[in-house]
């Protein structure tokens, strides 16, 4: 029985609780307040119509509705989730604070209440894919794991089913952490670069929000920070259990690293050869690096059997470089999250040493495609376009210094479906074909979730 969790719950009964934002995430725990007897309030600037679903939802949990621009001023509460997306140094949060309002998140209260294993992960790339890899490892190994955080589902809903032997595993962004004053057992920083200083005030408060994930942790805690990574490394003076690292450019006394091409751990000096880096089923050295990460996390609670079964079978996130399928010998992955000129450019065009087949094109976000034709005649041998963004990417391609008429075939189609078709056509045997857009999905999707899901739809009916 969880006490801590029962205590909470009972002494929060008959308060008021306002939770900042009516969307997916917060529903569940609008539903799970109202239940353990709270007066709720559910706050959004968005008006009744706007909100659809979500709104009809949470009046039906039995919040009340504070909604508006002024939302934020008129909060009347004794208690205030915030949710990650609003500033923890925002005016109206502060005056809420300074008048005695606990302020709170639902991470904060999922660690306070959490009965088992914690384990999580931060950084400013690679966290996602880093923490599903473990979350992977653990359940193959026979752990009950409860994946949750930024990762996209809130945890605290499902606090009653956690077992003091399970594992949580979850992402945490700086925005989540800023305000958290609890570390998890395990702590991850995959590397650290700025990020998100429209929102931070400088690149400080960036990282002092980071720098949460370790500096409460106790002595029987484990840190897991990229060596490779000066800010990331720089936290290890503040590490107050086991220091574990991880690399790609070092050997290391305790930790993952890549030696050749073998990926080693070592455990304070005793040596273990885990793998070849190169039967990594997803590609790319930053997937190299984000298994050295999760190795580091995992090592001696899970088996080195187990970890490479994980590594030759994980085919990736939903929609990050996500293997979907072979077929007559042609690999199709989905980078359907590539929504940027500079994402496709930095990611799926960086990972393979051969020449690929790219599907691209989309919504326009009035962004200038034109760093992306060298980097497309470099690295790609047939270019399929579709959406109001094709003319722009053919333009940057045929404009780039190092265009050859020869050296790339470019195919213009309407839809997904000529598309795949075309990629098909003109794939042989041992070629990659990647949906990397490098443009958003509105006009021909709701979102990029939904391009992915339709581009994999079709690989799978290919016959």
């Amino acid at each position: 029985m969880n006490t801590t969790m029962n205590a909470f719950f009972e002494s929060v009964a008959g308060k008021t609780v306002a939770f900042i934002g009516i969307g997916t995430s917060n529903l569940p725990l609008i539903k799970q307040f109202a239940e353990k007897g709270c007066k709720v309030i559910a706050c959004d600037r968005k008006k009744l119509e706007d909100l659809g679903e979500n709104g009809v939802k949470a009046q039906s949990y039995g919040a009340t509705l504070l909604l508006g621009d002024d939302y934020l001023n008129n909060i009347q509460a004794d208690i205030v989730f915030r949710s990650p997306g609003t500033p923890f140094y925002k005016d109206e949060l502060v005056k809420l604070r300074e008048n005695g309002v606990v302020l709170t998140s639902e991470m904060e209260v999922f660690f306070d209440l959490c009965p088992c294993n914690t384990i999580a992960i931060t950084g400013s790339d690679g966290k996602t894919t880093t923490t599903t890899i473990i979350s992977e490892m653990l359940k193959a190994a026979g752990k009950t794991v409860h994946l949750g955080g930024n990762i996209g589902k809130p945890l605290l809903p499902e606090i009653e089913t956690v077992k003091a032997e399970d594992y949580a595993v979850v992402e945490l962004s700086s925005f989540q952490l800023i305000s958290m004053r609890k570390s998890p057992d395990i702590a991850v920083v995959t590397n650290l670069a700025p990020n998100h200083l429209d929102i931070h005030k400088d690149m400080q408060e960036y990282v002092d929000s980071k720098k949460n994930i370790i500096l409460h942790q106790n002595a029987f805690s484990k840190a897991v920070l990229n060596l490779d990574n000066d800010i990331a490394n720089g936290f290890s003076d503040s590490v107050r259990g086991q220091l574990t690292k991880f690399s790609v450019k070092e050997k290391l006394f305790n930790g993952a690293y890549l030696d050749g091409t073998k990926i080693v751990y070592s455990d304070y000096g005793k040596v273990t050869e885990v793998m070849d880096y190169r039967d990594i089923k997803i590609p790319g050295m930053h997937n190299v690096e984000n298994y050295l990460a999760a190795i580091s996390a995992v090592w001696g609670i899970v088996d080195v059997k187990t970890i490479v079964e994980v590594a030759k079978t994980f085919g990736g996130v939903a929609h990050r470089a996500e293997f979907v399928r072979e077929f007559n010998g042609v690999k199709y992955y989905n980078d359907s999250i590539a929504s940027s000129p500079t994402r496709t450019a930095l990611g799926t065009l960086s990972l393979y040493s051969d020449k690929i087949i790219i599907i691209a094109g989309g919504y326009d976000k009035h962004i200038p495609y034109e760093p992306l034709g060298p980097v497309i005649n470099n690295k790609v041998k047939t270019l399929i376009l579709l959406g109001d963004t094709a003319p722009k990417i053919e333009a940057a391609v045929k404009e780039a210094p190092n265009y050859s008429p020869g050296a790339i075939q470019i195919i213009n189609v309407t839809n997904m479906e000529e598309a795949v078709a075309a990629a098909a056509a003109s794939a042989k045997e041992g070629d990659i074909v990647s949906l990397s857009p490098a443009s958003a999905s509105f006009g021909l999707y709701r979102n990029f979730e939904e391009r992915g899901n339709h581009f994999k739809s079709i690989v799978n009916g290919l016959k």
